[in-house]
């Protein structure tokens, strides 16, 4: 039995696959957000015990030798631990919005650019860069009681093994040389954070490996560190091909796009994610919210999530005239563009709107978002589609529809299969990688409401523009 771990922001997730790719059995643990103006934390003691309950009820459930284990998890955000990988205060989330200003002076000054243009990352508030610098001066006790500023996966490695490491996938926002795949000090320099270069994690690469200690696997498993979600998610959807793409839609809206083109020439956004096939990368456009929207919207109307297929179904195209622009997060908006002060916006509500109106016009938004970035990402090839939303048949055709194209859905537990596969290439485990990524279905969009989304989308561009100007003054 093969075992893959995928540390999300509300969810903790433990699957567990057969040879043949077959998902056996999954255990999950939710974990909580504290959310106050602005601050988006986690508790590390919480997230590390929810993974170690969803790896103890999963090996009690399925009989077995683990062969292997792989691990990966959310990105971004600064989790500061000791020696011991112990927290020495809450961990910020990639959602954090307090070091808006930080990208705000530094979208203006000109840092904003200089830093993508060595390192393919586009800064916004949740990333190391900003959150490191703002906990620097206004929190410096917290980094000066910290041996590391680490990933949320790489705590749990650390962890579960005692191995300090970070990969080249997590370390590529917004410190690491694509071309070098090592820290671009003048970076770090940049940003005022010489002095805590020490907290940076030591980058394996390829990824690193360790034997558990326990923590609700075997003791002496073999375990593999990473990549983090979003490029394990690709590996698990089989997306390995440049041109083509994978949309995750998650509590983040991620967009990626295989390339062997490293591209430092147009507008800063999103990130080039390395891997660790050298010379090979992901064009990454994630949008801040994703399913988080819906659920906020479904939550404010009371709609239960086995109501929204029905509603989807009997509301028409354009929703009676309702618009979302989907930017929900309190951080804004950080890809295909960064905007920190970008919001959320309904418009052409009325007495007569019904909640069916609001549910797909929040869906359409957020279908508007993903086109946006799958084509600044620059898709060409064939498009993969995974996580949560995939549970809603209803909104995958809605997707096709508004993307203009087919979707290979891919269900399951995406993140934890691509962290097996990872695992398994590193250990020199031969995995039939094709079987291992068979989509579950191909959804077909239908071309009368492909083409009254073509015009649609350009709308929505405009609106997004007049948004974007709103937000600057």
């Amino acid at each position: 039995m093969y075992v893959g771990i995928d540390v999300g922001t509300s969810m903790v997730k433990a699957a567990a696959f057969d040879d043949t790719g077959r998902e056996l059995a999954v255990q999950a643990r939710p974990v909580d957000l504290t959310i106050r103006g602005g601050f988006v934390e986690q508790d590390m003691e919480e997230v590390y015990a929810a993974v170690v309950a969803a790896l103890s009820a999963l090996t009690a459930a399925v009989p077995g030798i683990v062969e292997l284990a792989g691990l990966t998890g959310q990105g971004d955000g600064v989790w500061l631990v000791d020696d011991e990988g112990l927290p020495v205060r809450a961990a910020a989330s990639w959602m954090d919005g307090r070091a808006h200003e930080l990208v705000d002076q530094w979208l203006a000054d000109g840092t904003f650019e200089t830093v993508f243009r060595r390192t393919g990352s586009a800064m916004f508030p949740g990333c190391p860069g900003p959150l490191l610098v703002w906990l620097d001066r206004y929190e410096p006790a917290s980094l000066d009681s910290a041996t590391t500023a680490l990933y949320c996966k790489d705590m749990v490695f650390q962890r579960l093994t005692g191995v300090r490491a970070t990969d080249v996938s997590d370390a590529s926002m917004p410190f690491l040389d694509p071309r070098t795949r090592a820290y671009d000090n003048r970076v770090v320099e940049l940003l005022g954070l010489a002095h805590r270069r020490g907290l940076l994690a030591p980058v394996s690469d390829p990824v690193a490996t360790g034997r558990t200690r326990g923590g609700g696997l075997p003791p002496g498993t073999p375990i593999a560190n990473g990549p983090y979600d979003l490029p394990s998610c690709a590996l698990g959807a089989g997306v390995t091909a440049p041109g083509d793409g994978l949309l995750i839609v998650g509590t983040c809206l991620a967009s990626l796009v295989a390339t062997t083109d490293l591209d430092l020439t147009g507008e800063p956004a999103g990130l080039y994610i390395s891997t660790d096939r050298a010379g090979y990368w992901l064009r990454a456009m994630p949008a801040m919210v994703g399913t988080a929207a819906l659920d906020w919207v479904l939550s404010t109307t009371g709609v239960h999530h086995d109501e929204v297929d029905a509603l989807l179904a009997a509301t028409p195209p354009g929703a009676n005239g309702v618009r979302v622009l989907p930017y929900f997060a309190p951080s804004g908006e950080r890809a295909p563009f960064v905007e920190p002060r970008l919001r959320a916006e309904l418009t052409g509500v009325c007495l007569e709107s019904t909640r069916g109106d609001l549910i797909r016009a929040t869906c359409e938004g957020i279908g508007y978002a993903a086109r946006h970035c799958l084509e600044a990402a620059g898709l060409t090839g064939s498009l993969a589609v995974c996580g949560g939303g995939t549970r809603s048949p209803a909104w995958m055709r809605l997707l096709a529809d508004v993307l203009g194209r087919p979707l290979r859905v891919v269900e399951g537990e995406v993140g934890a299969r691509g962290a097996v596969l990872a695992a398994a290439a590193r250990y020199g485990v031969a995995l039939d990688t094709a079987a291992w990524t068979e989509p579950t279905a191909v959804v077909e969009p239908d071309a009368a409401r492909a083409a009254y989304y073509a015009k649609a989308y350009e709308d929505h561009l405009a609106r997004l523009t007049e948004a974007r100007s709103r937000a600057r003054h």
